[in-house]
């Protein structure tokens, strides 16, 4: 599976790649305000890869077809996961890196950022990528097929760092499916930053703010 993408090039070589990955029914569009927001020019020039989900009938939306990383079967994990859906957009996620890298930006100058579903599967692939990765930013999502990340998560990325938010009156991912991802994440190990809010399923300029230091602080080496 390829994916379309929709790209911010700067005008010169790019330092660095932030690939960013939408929620359930959105676009790639969805996140050009956020990357307009985002002043990285510390660190020289950036390229923002926004990428856009093939469009798939949803078991949750009645099987209307939407773009959709992987089918969602019930609310906040209810039914089950669809693997086989998850599986195939972290491989669609690996591509895109490799493609970052055959266009001469090295695999420890990517992050990989989502929200939602596009957390999910930037968590899924992040830490399964056979290449280290700068950092990994998860906006109001979770941690996918929890059971096999111990097994089948990556030595070399077993200290990338992590920036997770979240917000507190979230009726979508519920804020205890976030906290249980952290802790899940913590207790392999990782140093997850922590951020949550006072809002529902959204993101919201303090947390842009906190998300631009980060990537600021990630990406400074």
């Amino acid at each position: 599976m390829s994916l379309e993408t929709i790209e911010l090039c700067p005008a010169a070589e790019p330092v660095a790649s932030l690939i960013i990955l939408h929620g359930l029914g959105a676009d790639g569009t969805d996140f050009l305000p956020l990357c307009d927001e985002l002043d990285l020019s510390a660190i020289g020039p950036v390229r923002c890869v926004l990428p856009r989900a093939p469009v798939r009938p949803v078991t949750l939306n009645n099987g209307q077809p939407m773009r959709a990383w992987y089918d969602i079967l019930g609310m906040n994990g209810a039914g089950g996961e669809d693997e086989a859906g998850l599986r195939q957009s972290a491989r669609a996620v690996h591509a895109l890196i490799d493609r970052e890298r055959a266009r001469g930006v090295p695999a420890r100058r990517v992050v990989l950022a989502g929200f939602s579903q596009g957390c999910a599967v930037t968590l899924l692939a992040g830490l399964r990528c056979p290449h280290r990765l700068a950092g990994l930013a998860g906006l109001s999502g979770y941690l996918p097929l929890a059971g096999t990340t111990a097994s089948e998560r990556h030595p070399v990325n077993a200290d990338v760092p992590l920036f997770l938010a979240h917000g507190n009156q979230d009726d979508m991912v519920r804020p205890a499916r976030g906290i249980a991802s952290r802790d899940a994440l913590q207790a392999l190990g990782y140093q997850a930053e922590w951020h949550d809010y006072p809002m529902g399923h959204a993101v919201c300029m303090e947390e842009i703010a906190a998300l631009n230091q980060w990537l600021l602080r990630v990406l400074a080496h």
